[in-house]
């Protein structure tokens, strides 16, 4: 449908689902949702990154034994996270003997994960995958910016990168929420260079793909009960929806930022949320049980990533970003 968008005939669905969140996540509505809530963000290891490619083994476990199967019984794992060379999804994977796709998309990665999930079902080519992603706030930090021991200054434009995990077992067959379609972003670079601005590099890109979606499938935004992105947080939310309104598209209707929910937007968490884990766990724990429970029929779920990495951003290139949509349909 169009040059972007695909239609799976076969409408794989997501069985089950497993999340885990950090102390700071649980305190928002998340908290309600979550399906394993830590009580130390070291979750008992040496260090951040530890933790972190634990948290990704924890969710990819539980959303097989979720759905009511065993290791042996899933064709495939595709996950990915924001550390480099991917090591907390790649070394998460080497605890399943199963075979693994690592994919980055930053902040966009569950999105990403999904749809070629999909993609693989739909096509016959496997019945259950594991798609995955997770963040972890301190190994984030040092990659990307500062290691929390030097106590920097955060400016108001930033976002928190969230402590979490989410896992999705997508199958061919079962009861769960139908993935209908998968709208494959473009790489959308508007010049920003502030690294603490994700929200404003990443809003273009959210733009892009939404228009895209909408061009490729002639429907309207009425058509969803939400059009959710991941993570803008508070600012780039607003320029979203200034930007798609000037395309004549208004989404302001129906519009939420996993960034913004998952810590209700307080002082303390400046713009909001961010980070692969972010939109992970939103979308599989809160927006899962509000589909399988009925509150909501269908969602366009749109995450968003900053491409960019600590060389780049030293040797003063600009962010490129991109976004990835995936309809969910109960």
């Amino acid at each position: 449908m169009g040059n972007q968008t695909i239609y799976f005939k076969k409408q794989p669905r997501i069985v089950a689902t497993s999340t885990i969140a950090g102390t700071k996540e649980c305190q928002g509505i998340i908290g309600r949702y979550v399906e394993t809530a830590l009580s130390d963000d070291m979750y008992g290891e040496s260090t951040y990154e530890k933790a972190e490619c634990k948290m990704l083994s924890k969710v990819i476990d539980g959303a097989i034994s979720n759905a009511g199967f065993k290791r042996n019984e899933i064709d495939m794992i595709i996950s990915g996270d924001l550390l480099n060379q991917i090591i907390s999804a790649s070394f998460a994977a080497r605890d399943f003997s199963v075979p693994f796709l690592g994919v980055y998309g930053a902040c966009s990665t569950m999105a990403e994960s999904l749809a070629v999930a999909a993609a693989f079902v739909d096509g016959g080519f496997a019945k259950r995958i594991v798609a995955a992603t997770g963040s972890h706030f301190a190994s984030a930090e040092r990659q990307y910016r500062y290691p929390l021991e030097l106590g920097c200054t955060r400016p108001p434009q930033a976002q928190w990168t969230v402590t979490a995990a989410g896992g999705a077992l997508v199958a061919n067959k079962g009861e769960g929420v139908k993935i209908v379609s998968a709208t494959l972003g473009k790489v959308v670079d508007y010049g920003i260079t502030d690294v603490n601005n994700m929200g404003a590099a990443m809003a273009p890109a959210a733009c892009d793909t939404i228009l895209a979606h909408f061009r490729g499938t002639h429907e309207d935004p009425e058509t969803y009960d939400l059009i959710v992105t991941g993570d803008l947080g508070a600012l780039g939310s607003c320029i979203l929806k200034d930007l798609t309104w000037e395309k004549g598209l208004d989404i302001s209707a129906n519009h939420v930022d996993c960034g913004e929910i998952i810590y209700n937007v307080i002082e303390d968490e400046y713009q909001g949320g961010s980070g692969a884990g972010c939109s992970a766990v939103v979308l599989n724990s809160y927006l899962w049980s509000k589909l399988m429970g009925g509150g909501i029929k269908k969602i366009l779920f749109v995450a968003t990533g900053a491409l960019l990495s600590p060389i780049s951003s030293g040797q003063g290139e600009s962010i490129p970003c991109i976004a990835h949509a995936v309809t969910l349909e109960r």
